[in-house]
């Protein structure tokens, strides 16, 4: 009994300070990450936010549906005046014009089937109004759905973007 309980009190104290081995977590099977091309714009500019769909499966994508809403904090600044007014899909060729700028369904954008270990990224243009109030933050959040050829799907998020700071000119 004695032997058990040392070996018990020693387990508990490894796994207390990390010590025990860690499991490998696999990659989720699809993931979201956003970035922008500017973190402050000032009334009457945009800002390219860039979604990138990434397929982590040995099975291509069949199927993305993505929404972009604004965040909270967003919501709560009713004098920030924005939209989103373009949106371009990136391909081998360059790019090419996508339909849909939210809040929902985007997930047409992101083209055709995505192989196994491939991205694709798509380009929405933020436009902050010229009478547009300043010194406040805008963000998103997006929730997407992905379908795979060998009939499995996945779901995900929040996914957060970067916030763009609106400053006074």
């Amino acid at each position: 009994m004695r032997r058990f309980g040392l070996t018990a009190v020693l387990a508990f104290v490894l796994a207390v300070f990390g010590l025990a081995p860690a499991a490998s977590a696999d990659p989720a099977p699809a993931t979201l990450t956003f970035a922008t091309d500017s973190s402050t714009t000032t009334p009457g500019g945009t800002v390219n936010l860039s979604m990138t769909i990434t397929n982590n499966k040995a099975y291509d994508i069949w199927f993305v549906y993505q929404t972009i809403d604004p965040t909270w904090l967003t919501t709560q600044r009713p004098d920030l005046k924005y939209s989103f007014t373009g949106c371009s899909l990136a391909t081998a060729a360059g790019s090419a014009p996508c339909s849909g700028t939210g809040p929902a369904n985007l997930g047409g954008n992101y083209g055709t089937t995505i192989p196994p270990g491939q991205s694709r990224t798509v380009t929405l243009t933020l436009h902050i109004a010229a009478d547009s109030g300043c010194n406040g933050n805008i963000g998103f959040y997006s929730y997407y759905y992905t379908e795979f050829s060998d009939s499995t799907n996945t779901s995900g998020g929040p996914v957060y973007t970067p916030e763009t700071r609106v400053l006074c000119a």
